[in-house]
């Protein structure tokens, strides 16, 4: 492993640990969306970074099902508060 690969896993790790802790103390269900939203694209740049790293190339698809229901889960958690009267 190199310096520029242990140093991206440091900054994934930073990055989320202060999302999960927004996770617990969000203020709002907005807030909590917005960092479950954080927490799947920092996994996703983790499971990607490994990937390269190694030079095993089968997560992928993973990286693809993780896009797909990051997606679909911020839209619909877009329409649902959209529909809620403050």
């Amino acid at each position: 492993m190199t310096a520029v690969y242990l140093t991206v896993l440091a900054l994934l790790g930073g990055a989320a640990a202060m999302t999960l802790y927004r996770l617990v103390r969000g203020p709002t269900m907005l807030d909590r969306a917005v960092a479950l939203d954080v927490l799947t694209a920092v996994v996703m740049c983790g499971i990607g970074a490994g990937a390269t790293a190694l030079g095993e190339y089968s997560a992928l698809p993973v990286l693809l099902v993780l896009s797909l229901l990051g997606f679909v889960g911020s839209v619909s958690l877009a329409r649902f508060f959209s529909g809620r009267a403050r």
